[in-house]
């Protein structure tokens, strides 16, 4: 796990919007945006649109477009990995 995954994870232990992980982060968008595909791919993270009790499966092509409207928040198995770092 990268230090940028591990610090991403640490937000999300609720649900978080995009625009509030940027700034807690500091991680610029496209570095942001590319850790968040990076933990969904391996399900240590879920997303969440248009509200945070309506998750949005993981799609590659749509992602990118959504990305800035979602809120995440760390799966079981990523919390566990984060836990054990």
């Amino acid at each position: 796990m990268t230090d940028a995954e591990f610090d991403v994870l640490d937000e999300l232990y609720f649900v978080t919007p995009f625009t509030e992980l940027l700034k807690k982060t500091g991680l610029p968008r496209p570095e942001l945006v590319d850790t968040l595909r990076r933990l969904m791919d391996v399900g240590y993270v879920r997303s969440f649109w248009p509200d945070p009790d309506t998750e949005l499966a993981y799609e590659e092509s749509s992602f990118g477009a959504l990305v800035g409207d979602c809120q995440f928040l760390a799966s079981k198995e990523g919390l566990l990995q984060h836990n054990t770092r």
